[in-house]
């Protein structure tokens, strides 16, 4: 027969190290996107990225310097609205 016993106290602390470990990861997230992150996130090419939705008014992008930023937050609206369009 096996008999396991557990430390509750030492459980709960495990638990409550991992949400904040996670929370954590989500207050770090990135503020503004570049064109690498974007294709990651949108799992596209940056030829499809260009061919369906980067040329539109209303996707929010700035190019500074040589090198094109997207704003995180707006971006993902951007991509919801725009897929759901799809749809």
């Amino acid at each position: 027969m096996i008999e396991l016993q557990v430390d509750q106290s030492k459980l709960k602390q495990l638990y409550e190290e991992a949400i904040h470990k996670h929370l954590d990861e989500l207050d770090s997230e990135k503020v503004y996107w570049d064109s690498n992150e974007l294709k990651r996130r949108t799992c596209m090419s940056w030829n499809t990225i260009q061919n369906t939705f980067f040329f539109e008014e209303d996707f929010p992008k700035v190019k500074l310097g040589g090198k094109w930023y997207f704003p995180a937050e707006e971006t993902k609206r951007f991509l919801n609205e725009w897929l759901k369009q799809r749809r």
